[in-house]
Protein backbone atom coordinates (compact mmCIF):
# COMPACT_ATOMS: atom_id res chain seq x y z
CA UNK A 1 0.00 0.00 0.00
CA UNK A 2 1.37 3.44 -0.86
CA UNK A 3 1.80 6.26 1.61
CA UNK A 4 -0.16 9.50 1.46
CA UNK A 5 1.82 12.65 2.16
CA UNK A 6 0.10 15.83 3.33
CA UNK A 7 1.64 19.29 3.04
CA UNK A 8 0.63 22.56 4.64
CA UNK A 9 -1.45 23.38 1.53
CA UNK A 10 -3.23 20.02 1.71
CA UNK A 11 -4.24 20.69 5.32
CA UNK A 12 -5.57 24.15 4.41
CA UNK A 13 -7.62 22.60 1.59
CA UNK A 14 -9.03 19.89 3.87
CA UNK A 15 -10.09 22.42 6.53
CA UNK A 16 -11.59 24.68 3.85
CA UNK A 17 -13.70 21.70 2.69
CA UNK A 18 -14.87 21.06 6.26
CA UNK A 19 -12.65 18.10 7.15
CA UNK A 20 -11.78 18.67 10.81
CA UNK A 21 -10.00 15.41 11.62
CA UNK A 22 -7.40 13.24 9.96
CA UNK A 23 -6.18 9.78 10.88
CA UNK A 24 -2.38 9.74 10.96
CA UNK A 25 -0.86 6.26 10.72
CA UNK A 26 1.96 4.44 8.94
CA UNK A 27 0.33 5.12 5.56
CA UNK A 28 -0.48 8.79 6.20
CA UNK A 29 2.45 11.17 6.69
CA UNK A 30 2.37 14.91 7.48
CA UNK A 31 5.24 17.28 6.81
CA UNK A 32 6.43 19.42 9.72
CA UNK A 33 4.62 22.46 8.31
CA UNK A 34 1.43 20.42 7.75
CA UNK A 35 1.54 19.26 11.36
CA UNK A 36 1.90 22.86 12.60
CA UNK A 37 -0.83 24.11 10.24
CA UNK A 38 -3.24 21.40 11.43
CA UNK A 39 -2.64 22.45 15.05
CA UNK A 40 -3.12 26.14 14.21
CA UNK A 41 -6.35 25.50 12.31
CA UNK A 42 -7.74 23.23 15.02
CA UNK A 43 -7.71 20.05 12.95
CA UNK A 44 -7.79 16.97 15.14
CA UNK A 45 -5.05 14.49 14.27
CA UNK A 46 -6.06 10.96 15.26
CA UNK A 47 -3.15 8.59 15.91
CA UNK A 48 -2.99 4.90 16.66
CA UNK A 49 0.52 5.25 18.12
CA UNK A 50 2.12 7.52 20.73
CA UNK A 51 1.92 11.23 19.98
CA UNK A 52 5.27 12.56 18.79
CA UNK A 53 5.40 15.51 16.44
CA UNK A 54 7.40 14.91 13.26
CA UNK A 55 11.12 15.23 13.72
CA UNK A 56 10.85 14.99 17.52
CA UNK A 57 13.05 12.14 18.74
CA UNK A 58 12.06 10.27 21.85
CA UNK A 59 14.46 11.34 24.59
CA UNK A 60 13.42 9.75 27.88
CA UNK A 61 16.77 10.64 29.44
CA UNK A 62 15.74 14.31 29.54
CA UNK A 63 12.91 13.59 31.96
CA UNK A 64 14.85 11.17 34.15
CA UNK A 65 16.67 12.42 37.22
CA UNK A 66 20.41 11.90 36.80
CA UNK A 67 20.81 10.57 40.33
CA UNK A 68 18.35 7.78 39.51
CA UNK A 69 20.59 6.47 36.73
CA UNK A 70 23.26 4.06 37.99
CA UNK A 71 26.82 4.84 37.10
CA UNK A 72 26.23 8.52 36.32
CA UNK A 73 27.79 11.16 38.57
CA UNK A 74 25.57 13.76 40.18
CA UNK A 75 25.80 17.31 38.89
CA UNK A 76 28.17 19.60 40.72
CA UNK A 77 26.82 23.04 41.66
CA UNK A 78 28.63 26.01 40.11
CA UNK A 79 31.60 27.46 41.93
CA UNK A 80 30.72 30.94 43.21
CA UNK A 81 32.90 33.79 42.01
CA UNK A 82 34.93 35.85 44.44
CA UNK A 83 32.97 38.79 45.91
CA UNK A 84 32.99 41.71 43.49
CA UNK A 85 34.50 39.65 40.67
CA UNK A 86 32.70 39.15 37.37
CA UNK A 87 32.38 35.41 36.68
CA UNK A 88 33.95 34.28 33.42
CA UNK A 89 31.78 33.35 30.46
CA UNK A 90 32.21 29.61 31.10
CA UNK A 91 31.00 30.05 34.66
CA UNK A 92 28.02 32.17 33.64
CA UNK A 93 26.93 29.68 31.00
CA UNK A 94 27.43 26.77 33.40
CA UNK A 95 25.40 28.53 36.10
CA UNK A 96 22.56 29.30 33.67
CA UNK A 97 22.38 25.72 32.39
CA UNK A 98 22.46 24.26 35.90
CA UNK A 99 19.77 26.71 37.01
CA UNK A 100 17.53 25.51 34.16
CA UNK A 101 18.29 21.77 34.22
CA UNK A 102 19.53 21.15 37.76
CA UNK A 103 20.63 17.58 38.45
CA UNK A 104 19.77 16.35 34.96
CA UNK A 105 23.21 17.51 33.79
CA UNK A 106 26.51 15.67 34.04
CA UNK A 107 28.91 18.42 35.14
CA UNK A 108 31.95 17.04 33.30
CA UNK A 109 30.01 16.72 30.05
CA UNK A 110 28.57 20.22 30.47
CA UNK A 111 32.05 21.71 30.94
CA UNK A 112 33.32 19.83 27.89
CA UNK A 113 30.43 21.11 25.74
CA UNK A 114 30.83 24.69 26.93
CA UNK A 115 34.59 24.66 26.25
CA UNK A 116 34.10 23.13 22.78
CA UNK A 117 31.46 25.69 21.81
CA UNK A 118 33.49 28.63 23.13
CA UNK A 119 36.58 27.42 21.25
CA UNK A 120 34.64 26.94 18.01
CA UNK A 121 33.22 30.46 18.24
CA UNK A 122 36.65 31.94 19.00
CA UNK A 123 35.64 33.19 22.44
CA UNK A 124 38.14 31.05 24.30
Amino acid sequence: MSKEFYTEKDIEDLVRRGVLSLEVNDDCVLTDLAYEKANRLGMKLIRSKAENPPGAPVRPYLSEKLAARPGMPAAVPPTPAAPGAQPDLTGRIRSAVLAKLGTQVDAAMLDSIINRVLKSTGLK
